[in-house]
């Protein structure tokens, strides 16, 4: 069966089995157990399990699972399905797309529309992709660097972005003439009330829309809602999917870790670009 993904060491199309994936040259990748298989060459590897680990990927999963991020979630749908109106069997690539939370969504909207898409995700952590794969059994899901995307050259209709690294070379070059990209961006005060625990003096997201090149800006769609959180699980939960797990004094962390409900304001932006 063709894959949607490409062999990461000489770029030719990968063919699928039950076992693994093989390209015309002869290199293999086995497809572990779980569903995913490890496209990430040795020399593109900085660490022995590189992303998320385990403890931070089930934290995640069993937020989302919760339903907080699910206004974000059913908006990308929204647009997915929009963009790719008319498409028989749109290709679809989720960057970064931990263990396949919107991945899932995406693919059930579209499948809703009438569509029989052909998705694939990509991420570092192994952890995450365990539970993609899971989430998602008709999808392909691989260990790989945005940077490095296992995927020929303009073969991919639509590309996700959500609170992943952004690798501009790489989404210009899988996306088809005309392709969308859609990437989710977190809004001014987005955190407010956990932002004004965790520090003295809060501040602002910076918030700007850029242009990037061999992309158009088409608009964005702003999401915005008040979470309520009723247990300290979840709230130190979403505070780990944050930037601010890495450079918040102890002091903060203490206060936050106390409380055992919080009402913050979620907010996002999901800005369209259209690959020219």
């Amino acid at each position: 069966m063709e894959s949607l993904f490409c062999c990461p060491l000489c770029g030719a199309p990968l063919e699928r089995d039950a076992h693994s994936y093989r390209c015309p040259s002869g290199h293999s990748f086995d497809i572990a157990a779980a569903g995913y298989t490890h496209l990430l060459p040795a020399n593109k590897k900085h660490s022995k399990n590189p992303g998320d680990d385990k403890a931070m990927v089930a934290a995640r999963s069993a937020f989302l699972d919760k339903g907080h991020y699910a206004p974000l979630r059913d908006a990308l749908c929204v647009l997915a399905v929009r963009e790719l109106n008319g498409l028989p069997s749109p290709v679809l690539l989720d960057s970064g797309c931990g263990e396949g939370y919107y991945t899932a969504g995406l693919h059930q909207a579209l499948t809703a529309a009438g569509c029989a898409p052909k998705i694939a995700g990509v991420d570092l952590s192994k952890f995450a992709l365990r539970r993609g794969a899971k989430r998602l059994p008709q999808g392909e899901f691989a260990v790989a660097s945005v940077y490095h995307l296992p995927l020929v050259d303009q073969s991919v209709d639509l590309l996700t972005n959500v609170f992943s690294p952004l690798a501009l070379e790489e989404f210009a070059r899988v996306l088809k003439p005309g392709g969308a990209f859609l990437y989710v961006v977190p809004s001014a005060l987005h955190l407010w009330e956990m932002k004004e625990i965790l520090y003295q003096k809060p501040y602002e997201n910076p918030v700007k829309r850029d242009d990037y090149p061999g992309f158009v800006w088409q608009g964005a769609e702003q999401v915005r809602y008040t979470a309520h959180l009723d247990c300290s699980a979840d709230i130190m939960a979403l505070f780990g999917m944050t930037p601010y797990a890495w450079k918040t004094p102890k002091t903060g962390i203490a206060k936050l870790e106390a409380l055992d409900s919080l009402d913050t304001q979620i907010g996002f932006d999901i800005h369209l670009y259209k690959r020219v």
